[in-house]
């Protein structure tokens, strides 16, 4: 397959079990239909799977116990 904006010949490659099809030379990604559908609904199903963000850690006391002057 050529690529339509340079017709340079189209790589094909595999990614997530979704056929992607990318030009060498001008670097453009070409899809068939219905590939971006399954490329977005993997990528939502890995974000809610994925664990949910830590609250963030309070600063640690300086250390011998004394307040810190930089911080008032």
């Amino acid at each position: 397959m050529k690529c339509p904006n340079d017709s340079a010949t189209l790589v094909m490659s595999e990614r997530a079990g979704v056929e992607i099809d990318y030009c060498p030379d001008c670097r453009g990604v070409w899809l068939d239909r219905g590939e971006l559908d399954k490329i977005l609904d993997r990528a939502e199903q890995e974000m809610r799977s994925a664990p949910a963000a830590a609250s963030p850690v309070p600063p640690a006391a300086p250390l011998g116990g004394y307040p810190d002057p930089r911080r008032d």
